[in-house]
């Protein structure tokens, strides 16, 4: 199977990503480079907030391709995340046929594409045209059942329905895995795809992120919220905020006309950078002049 994309550089797919408003760090472009080239898909991992769903996002807009996205749960099953029938069109098939007298016939019929419900991996495979770029996000919240399966679709890109036979994909879709790492993924799995840790940005990525993302907050606003996000990152918190708090926090700021960062502000708006009550009682309590002056020193 050949390539799913047209892009012929590393560089490339960096400014793809940054026309999207996102800032991949060389080592993300060229891992994301290669699984697209070898037709292999991305498994991300990293903590909550670091940008991991964004990316399969960024891609999608970037090739004008359509995201197709399969959020993974406890108990995710085939008929949510591959196919199912479309039970009450059948019924209504099989009645009609019935009132007409073709009942046998309505039985052969019912189990047709017509009838078929296309899930997030079918839809996926099933397509004449481009490719869409399929994300599996939070792959280690399903169940070590629904990871087995993924391995055949994710060696072979096909997927079988009894009823109808084979769908096999034409060209192997882009595929971004995300794993936020609450549990192991299987080898078996991580072995069919190219792998990328992302972590926490630098402060000069942060406020490369956060001027592409939110071009409107002043820079001195800027370099004074990424050093407060910063400064709380090295702290021994139970959750140290993401960048998507990096940005929340920006726009809350901005929300509330502050052009510097006092420690009244910062005590008020926490609940925007820190999601765990323990983790906001600790900074209230002895963190917050020294954040400020954090802020202050980089504004």
């Amino acid at each position: 199977m050949g390539s799913a994309v047209a892009w012929s550089s590393i560089d490339e797919v960096a400014e793809g990503l940054a026309r999207e408003r996102y800032i991949a760090d060389r080592a993300l472009a060229v891992t994301l480079y290669l699984a697209l080239r070898l037709g292999k898909p991305l498994f991300v991992e990293g903590e909550a907030g670091v940008g991991k769903t964004e990316i399969a996002k960024a891609l999608a807009s970037a090739l004008g391709r359509r995201l197709i996205r399969l959020q993974c749960y406890e108990g995710l099953d085939v008929a949510t995340a591959v196919y199912d029938w479309d039970y009450p069109r059948q019924i209504l098939e099989i009645r009609l046929a019935e009132s007409e007298g073709h009942a046998d016939s309505a039985r052969a019929r019912i189990y047709s594409e017509r009838f078929l419900i296309k899930r997030p991996l079918l839809d996926a495979i099933a397509n004449d045209g481009p490719p869409p770029v399929l994300l599996i996000d939070e792959i280690d919240r399903a169940d070590e059942e629904f990871e087995a399966y993924l391995l055949e679709l994710l060696s072979d890109f096909q997927v079988t329905v009894p009823e109808l036979g084979t769908f096999r994909a034409t060209m192997p879709p882009p595929i971004v895995i995300t794993s936020n790492r609450t549990r192991e993924v299987h080898d078996a799995l991580k072995r069919r795809c190219l792998y990328h840790w992302i972590d926490y940005p630098t402060a000069d990525r942060e406020l490369a992120i956060l001027a592409r993302r939110l071009p409107d907050v002043p820079e001195r606003l800027a370099r004074a919220v990424v050093a407060v996000v910063q400064a709380l990152r090295g702290d021994d918190l139970f959750k140290r905020p993401g960048i998507s708090e990096t940005l929340d926090w920006a726009m809350a700021l901005m929300a509330l006309g502050t052009r510097e960062v006092d420690e009244s502000t910062l005590s008020e708006t926490l609940g925007v950078l820190l999601k765990y009550e323990e983790d906001v009682t600790r900074v209230r309590a002895d963190k917050l002049p020294q954040l400020v002056a954090e802020a202050a020193r980089a504004g």
